[in-house]
């Protein structure tokens, strides 16, 4: 099984999608009829019922070759970790029949410690699963809401750090248990339900404790042609964000190019922009991409649990954030204080301005 961050399954949707959208005829009759039959068949086995007629032969004649095509035709079973997949994309891979199962677990618990099933009571996609047979969860110092530290112990719990007893002490207490260092709760059906880091944590000047990876994936969610959003407000008066275009990638160097992707670009023209480029967008204050991005917000913002955790200024970057660049990981998890860093100055900027009532945008 391999298990992987969500990102690197939403850019391969992203580049398969593009691929696609070039193919006609009985080609593209043939796998739009076969990815039919892969999502129906996959809520099929989650509702414990037989696949649909025609499930064989959309195997035989798609869902082996896009395998092979992707290296995947070994692989037994698909994971994804580091933050929330989008149920798009899960959905996506279903119709190829490449099930994505959500996983958790850390470097020193040997890897997976939870994760979500193709069965129906193993099955939550908005959680990272259920305890793996022979371990287990707690949630340490739980608030009113049953959130708190993740801990976990197990015998995939490592023994501790080479010659660093101080640090061991620090991620194992005395009864075996494994300090994750990450927020979450485990609801009634004992699904783990993972919302954020304590290092991550926002507090913000009037001290509210916010975490930002669910804001930020709200956010996502309502503005498809992001590819990168990061939450700011640590010590500050109101949350703000940074946020990236999709734009193509130099396969060989990993940087970012300023032309936005195929199906950023098809977005951008459905909203009236002419714009190809994250460059064009930017220096004309596209009217189009700008009301779609704030209309997009006003959206994420109905779903915060309060008003401090509402987005109240927001700048879009010239640049999406890579290796290259320095703002992603080689996991691709972002690299918060590292952003903070090198986008001091128009964070800054955000903040220096007057208040107003509505979302305000930044450059």
């Amino acid at each position: 099984m391999i298990s992987v961050s969500f990102r690197v399954y939403e850019k391969m949707m992203e580049r398969m999608q593009e691929m696609g959208a070039t193919v006609t005829g009985f080609k593209r009759v043939l796998a739009d009829w076969a990815k039919r039959k892969g999502l129906e068949g996959n809520q099929n086995f989650l509702r414990n019922e037989s696949v649909p007629w025609g499930w064989s032969l959309a195997n035989m004649l798609v869902f082996k070759k896009v395998r092979e095509a992707l290296g995947f035709q070994r692989c037994k079973g698909f994971g994804v970790g580091a933050a929330p997949i989008k149920m798009e994309t899960l959905e996506y891979f279903m119709s190829l029949n490449i099930p994505i199962r959500p996983t958790y677990g850390m470097s020193e618990s040997s890897g997976p410690h939870s994760l979500c099933k193709m069965d129906p009571s193993w099955w939550n996609p908005a959680s990272v699963g259920k305890d793996m047979p022979g371990v287990q969860t707690k949630i340490f110092q739980p608030d009113s809401n049953g959130e708190g530290e993740v801990c976990f112990r197990g015998r995939h719990v490592f023994m501790g750090y080479v010659n660093n007893w101080e640090k061991t002490t620090e991620a194992i207490d005395y009864e075996g248990w494994l300090h994750s260092g990450d927020m979450g709760r485990i609801d009634e059906k004992g699904f783990l339900h993972i919302t954020g880091r304590f290092k991550e944590l926002i507090i913000t000047a009037g001290g509210e404790n916010i975490p930002p990876v669910q804001l930020e994936a709200n956010i996502l969610r309502e503005i498809p042609f992001l590819s990168n959003v990061m939450i700011v407000g640590d010590k500050r008066p109101y949350l703000t964000c940074l946020m990236t275009l999709k734009c193509d990638v130099d396969v060989n160097t990993a940087e970012p190019q300023d032309t936005l992707t195929p199906l950023a670009r098809k977005a951008v023209e459905e909203l009236g922009s002419p714009c190809t480029t994250v460059s064009a967008i930017i220096s004309s204050r596209d009217p189009a991409v700008f009301s779609a991005i704030s209309q997009g917000l006003e959206r994420a913002n109905q779903k915060a649990a309060s008003k401090a955790q509402k987005v109240q200024k927001w700048a879009l970057l010239n640049t999406d954030f890579s290796l290259p660049g320095g703002e992603l990981g080689p996991t691709l998890k972002l690299k918060r204080f590292f952003v903070l860093r090198k986008y001091a100055s128009t964070i800054n900027s955000m903040y220096e301005q007057a208040e107003s009532g509505g979302l305000q945008s930044k450059l």
